[in-house]
Formats: structure tokens, C-alpha cells, sequence
């Protein structure tokens, strides 16, 4: 199964970059790993409910150009399902063993995900109720992807 990582936004710390590429060559062991950025949008400081929304549609169409039909599609959002790492482990094997040809995680920029990419997703998954930065979220999900991996091939991870 191909793993795409679909995200907004650049990601300009160079510790957070030096973190998503030992993750990349660590799941090369396990699975072909695509990395896709879209461009954000300048988000100023105040900002009306009417403004975001149009901020999240920009960034949202920039991102369903990379999504297929045939993709199976999770979007990174907070009012998605929470798992454990085992489960989440569950969950990518049965996609794997149903012959899912690629699963397009989808994080979104600093405001989140527009309702389009919402409604396209066939699953919402939250790793939490608190708020990251959607450039540490890539971190952190390629490490749940890591483990995830390491829990279907039976191999030991950090409990």
C-alpha cells in the first residue's frame, strides 16, 4: 500500500524536517511513503468566520487536486475518531489486506480542513482534542504510521 502524507503549508523548522526524514527512510522498510505539500494562505490576525472559510476553501481545492477517486482518504481532523496505537494499527492493516492502493492522509493548515475535503474523506481521525501545529502533526503521524507498521510485523515498539 502507498502511503501519501497531503499537507498544507511548508514545513520551515529545520528540526521538524530533520525528524519527517528519519521517518521516511524508517518506513521505507515498510511501505512507499509520498510527502505532498500545497501552498497555504496568508492568514491575517483577525480574521471573520466568513474569511477562514475562504481561506479553508482555497487551501481545500489546492488539496483535492491530488486526490483520486480510488484513494482511500483520512482526514487529520479534531472532531475525527481517536484510537489507540494498536487500533490504528488494526484499522491500516485491513486497509492494506482489502487492497487499498493508496491511503492519502489529509492535514490541514492553520485553520483546519474545509468541508469539502471533509466530505471527502472516508475517515476522520483526531489524535487528540488539544491543537498542534500542523507542522509537528506530520511528525507525529509518520510516527504513528512507523508504529503502526511495527505493530502488523509483529515487531517490538516503545510502549
Amino acid at each position: 500500500m502507498k502511503i501519501t502524507v497531503l499537507a498544507v503549508g511548508k514545513v520551515k523548522e529545520a528540526f521538524y524536517r530533520q525528524a519527517i526524514q528519519e521517518y521516511t527512510k524508517r518506513l521505507s522498510r515498510y511501505c512507499r511513503l509520498e510527502l505532498l505539500e500545497v501552498a497555504d494562505e496568508k492568514t491575517p490576525e483577525k480574521t471573520s468566520e466568513a474569511e477562514e472559510a475562504l481561506i479553508k476553501n482555497k487551501e481545500g481545492e489546492r488539496l483535492l487536486k491530488y486526490i483520486k477517486e480510488t484513494d482511500y482518504v483520512c482526514a487529520l481532523a479534531i472532531e475525527g475518531e481517536q484510537l489507540d496505537s494498536i487500533a490504528l494499527a488494526e484499522r491500516m492493516n485491513r486497509l492494506g489486506i482489502a487492497g487499498t492502493g493508496r491511503l492519502v492522509f489529509v492535514i490541514g493548515g492553520s485553520l483546519g480542513l474545509s468541508a469539502a475535503v471533509l466530505n471527502r474523506a472516508d475517515w476522520k481521525l483526531s489524535f487528540s482534542k488539544l491543537t498542534f501545529p500542523h507542522q509537528l502533526m506530520r511528525v507525529i503521524l509518520l510516527e504513528q504510521v512507523y508504529r503502526s507498521y511495527r505493530i502488523i510485523s509483529g515487531e517490538p515498539y516503545h510502549k
